[in-house]
């Protein structure tokens, strides 16, 4: 009986390890399906955020090409603004060295030194015309003035 008993108390040993085996088994199947549910979500919500990623990247690149091209708009519009701006600026200098070189000949007209320099000239000419006129005149008629109405 003994050995019936102990027989018995193996299997009873044996059935609860297997039953317990078993609980432990269901428990892991059950933990290995929620653990495949939680990464078929986990991977959605990667593939999910992958595509979010591509718009947004698509938007930074679209941003960064319209950037270039306005930057690129306003460099040309100031290089032509500076060719301009320069232009005007030639004109005025030639048109300042002009009336500098006219006031610099009027200046020196003007001054003692350009007077000397003049009057030999003033007077040779006056002297020809003086001459000129003086020769040319034939005579003069006189009307009174009771003839002019």
């Amino acid at each position: 009986m003994s050995e019936d008993t102990s027989m018995g108390d193996s299997r009873d040993i044996n059935t609860a390890i297997l039953e317990r085996l078993e609980k432990v088994v269901e428990s892991l199947q059950e933990n290995s399906i929620q653990m495949g549910k939680l990464l078929a979500v986990h991977n959605e919500k990667l593939d999910k955020q992958d595509r979010i990623d591509a718009v947004l990247f698509e938007k930074v690149e679209s941003l960064h090409r319209e950037v270039n091209r306005q930057s690129t708009d306003i460099k040309k519009g100031c290089e032509r603004d500076i060719k301009k701006i320069d232009e005007r600026l030639r004109l005025m200098e030639k048109k300042m060295w002009s009336i500098f070189g006219g006031l610099a000949i009027i200046s020196f007209l003007v001054s003692p030194v350009g007077q000397r320099i003049l009057k030999p000239l003033s007077e040779s000419s006056q002297s020809r015309l003086t001459h000129t006129i003086g020769s040319g005149i034939i005579g003069s008629v006189v009307m009174p003035p009771s003839e002019f109405s």
